[in-house]
């Protein structure tokens, strides 16, 4: 792809080993914008917004650049989870998710400020737990930092451990789905 710079708006390491199996040259420019929380979004509608904001608070210091942003949430019916706050919060995500189909979805946002191009989309992919007693879930903490993740685990992390089978793109719910990523940024290519 012969793509303007890109920069990636994020700190997460997986974030930017799932873009470089892209083959797309970036840098990273963790995003400043807060995360939102509004209780009538659906998790895809509040991934995108909270993923427009990451790129755009970095957009705005670079905006001859493609910038991109993205949020990962796990939804089981109605609850969102997001990064645990500490162990026991984490314990409490993994003893809700266990032996449930939950969905992960990734809002990603694509900007280029001066060129007044965008392009936002979230993608979903169904992940269902074994059923874990409460041993299991804290051989799988002691495996795994889970503070840093949504839904406290990590599914490239010992995920056979905890989840049975998927439903969808298995990089999106590491963070980035590429498959769909890889369709937009074409669409930023120069010529």
């Amino acid at each position: 792809m012969r793509l303007p710079p890109l920069i990636l708006a994020s700190a997460s390491p997986r974030r930017a080993e799932l873009l470089r199996q892209l083959g797309v040259e970036f840098e990273v420019v963790p995003g400043g914008g807060s995360e939102v929380a509004h209780e009538h979004l659906s998790s895809r509608e509040l991934c995108q917004l909270n993923a427009y904001h990451k790129a755009r608070s970095v957009a705005k210091r670079f905006p001859d650049r493609i910038v991109l942003g993205a949020d990962t949430l796990v939804c089981l019916g109605t609850t969102l989870f997001g990064k645990p706050a500490d162990a026991n919060a984490a314990e409490a995500m993994l003893r809700q998710l266990q032996g449930q189909t939950h969905h992960v979805a990734t809002g990603v946002c694509l900007l280029r400020l001066r060129a007044h191009r965008q392009s936002v989309f979230a993608d979903t992919t169904a992940v269902t737990f074994r059923p874990l007693g409460l041993e299991q879930v804290r051989e799988y903490l002691r495996l795994v930092h889970p503070l840093d993740k949504a839904g406290a685990y990590a599914i490239q992390e010992h995920g056979d451990r905890i989840v049975e089978r998927i439903e969808g793109s298995f990089s999106n719910v590491m963070g980035l789905p590429l498959e769909r990523l890889a369709i937009e940024l074409k669409a930023f290519e120069e010529p």
